[in-house]
């Protein structure tokens, strides 16, 4: 049997993680087309959600609470991201040959990265809401250390479901190869079955409503008043880091729901194997899996983000001169010390993208300008 990627394909009973797939059902070709497909995300992916989280940890302005949720989703899919290679050798092999540990740290690798990545999005779609209909209390709510606890809670959440499949997960043999797969206590088949239940109803149905309705009542505001915020300038990037959201929530669930429902539809209905079925099957695992090229959207849609990859790949003669008279002791500039406290104040970085990629601390003169350093670049810039 093979690891089927996405966790939650845990078969019937105690089966392999292959879910509902078989080994002959596997041709070769799929595993060769999966594993170019997986090492392709895993490059592009683990480069470019790393990039992220740097920028928004280096650059000062960057430290919104719409990016600090960001940073969440870009380390929740830098970690699953690094799994693929795993994933990829048991693909080829037919069997998992990393052993027990590897095989529980993927799994629940697998798991935290679904529940952390949605709860993530529908708390972004909440601080949209927010930001949108309650400005006045987006004063208090909207701020960068609120979005850390909130990402910490997050964490927290995903553990109910991420540590029970760590001790459940073990890299066991089934006929003549090993998978790695969880082990149910018995009746194996019902504790299974309400895995996947529960996974639908939580990590998927539920925050997805949550979301539509918060999508729902920012639309009827934004259609309903003119002006936001009394200022012209602030409403547009308050609708544009809105409109960024939105596309970035629409592509998880775009990505997901094929597998979501693919997976609910077996574990309630037995339907027997096929070439069309396999196929389908990890076609569906796939495309969760190219939601972790988030980073893509980000350089497009955001011109902060698009701002910050290109400084990183070629920073510009005012930053290097900035940091220069910094160094000698002349002040041009001062960084804003405080992180911002409301919903107009926290997003006002991206009112002045010209300023916003002015580094921290480390000098362009440290940075790695390597071969991986021009990748990074070719592969966010295109």
């Amino acid at each position: 049997g093979r690891h089927a990627g996405f966790a939650e394909a845990q078969c019937d009973g105690n089966r392999g993680v292959t879910g509902i797939m078989e080994v002959d059902a596997n041709p070769v070709i799929i595993a060769i087309v999966i594993t170019a497909l997986y090492s392709l995300v895993c490059v592009v992916g683990l480069v470019g959600n790393v990039l992220v989280m740097y920028i928004i940890v280096r650059y000062t302005k960057m430290k919104t609470a719409t990016n600090i949720y960001i940073f969440n989703l870009a380390f929740a899919d830098a970690l699953v991201t690094s799994t693929l290679p795993f994933q990829s050798v048991n693909y080829l092999m037919g069997t998992w040959p990393f052993g027990d540990i590897v095989c529980k740290i993927v799994m629940s690798i697998d798991y935290y990265n679904m529940f952390t990545s949605i709860f993530t999005l529908t708390t972004m779609s909440i601080d949209r809401y927010v930001a949108v209909c309650h400005p006045v209390k987006a004063l208090d709510f909207r701020t960068p250390r609120n979005a850390k606890i909130v990402n910490v809670c997050n964490w927290i959440l995903s553990s109910a479901i991420g540590l029970p499949v760590m001790f459940l997960a073990s890299a066991a043999v089934t006929r003549n190869s090993v998978d790695c797969m969880l082990i149910f206590p018995h009746p194996s088949w019902y504790w299974d079955t309400l895995l996947k239940i529960c996974v639908f109803i939580f990590a998927f149905i539920m925050p997805v409503l949550i979301i539509c309705v918060c999508y729902g009542l920012m639309i009827l505001r934004l259609k309903s008043v003119r002006m936001l915020s009394g200022s012209q300038e602030k409403d547009r990037n308050l609708r544009r880091i809105t409109r960024m959201v939105l596309v970035v929530v629409a592509v998880f669930i775009v990505c997901w729901t094929p597998i979501h429902i693919f997976v609910i539809i077996t574990a309630l209905i037995n339907i027997p194997n096929s070439s069309l079925q396999t196929i389908t099957w990890h076609f569906c695992i796939a495309l969760g899996y190219t939601n972790s090229l988030n980073p893509l959207l980000y350089g497009y849609l955001d011109e902060n983000f698009k701002r910050c990859f290109r400084e990183f790949c070629t920073p510009s003669p005012s930053a290097l001169e900035m940091q220069n008279s910094s160094r000698t002791g002349v002040t041009s500039r001062k960084l804003p010390q405080r992180e911002h406290n409301s919903a107009n104040t926290a997003d006002r970085s991206n009112q002045q993208v010209a300023a916003v990629c002015v580094p921290l601390r480390v000098s362009w003169d440290e940075l790695i300008k390597t071969f991986g350093q021009t990748l990074v670049c070719k592969a966010m810039l295109g």
